[in-house]
């Protein structure tokens, strides 16, 4: 995961803000804003960690087992969740695409570059992911363009407003996209 400094310190920004409200975003009035929340709070601070120039701190191969266990649980909870919505596959994708930057990252200072590369290019895996999300940045940017949004989502009977700022669905979704972006520029480092 580790790049050009500038731009993983960006990264990092990015994800630990996205993970900041998150965690201001479980404060919801409602249960199912607060679960998705959480999970989105753990990933966001998550890839924040993984993003982190190498020369800064480079965790032990135990620590990365430790984020792949950790992400892989919040997989099995996006995967109960998935019951109620096929909205919630995301977070098993993004939970899965997790697990494996985790696991890759955990192998790395045994098997050197030849993990993650059999020949040239990607690995399938990689290459699935950078799809997946990319489709998904696309799917969501065009979601997040004024008029395209379905209207009075959060509107009460009278047309008065009820959803509290850590209820708007806009701010989820944008949320959603900037942790598709940081995936986005994080896994072709693999």
């Amino acid at each position: 995961m580790h790049g050009p400094a500038s731009s993983a310190w960006l990264l990092v920004a990015l994800c630990a803000a996205t993970g900041a409200y998150c965690l201001l975003r479980m404060r919801s009035g409602v249960e199912d804003q607060r679960r998705a929340a959480g999970g989105e709070a753990v990933m966001g601070f998550g890839m924040a960690a993984m993003a982190v120039p190498a020369a800064v701190f480079t965790p032990p191969a135990w620590a990365w087992a430790g984020g792949a266990v950790v992400f892989g649980a919040a997989g099995l909870r996006g995967l109960w969740a998935a019951r109620a919505g096929r909205r919630h596959l995301h977070h098993l994708v993004e939970a899965g695409a997790m697990v494996y930057m985790a696991a890759v990252m955990a192998a790395a200072p045994a098997a050197g570059s030849a993990a993650h590369t059999h020949g040239h290019g990607p690995p399938v895996l990689t290459g699935a992911l950078l799809l997946y999300f990319a489709g998904y940045v696309l799917l969501t940017g065009v979601r997040l363009i004024p008029g395209v949004a379905v209207a009075g989502g959060g509107a009460g009977g009278d047309g008065a407003a009820t959803a509290g700022w850590g209820d708007r669905p806009e701010l989820a979704r944008a949320c959603r996209l900037a942790m598709a972006i940081g995936m986005l520029a994080m896994l072709p480092a693999m």
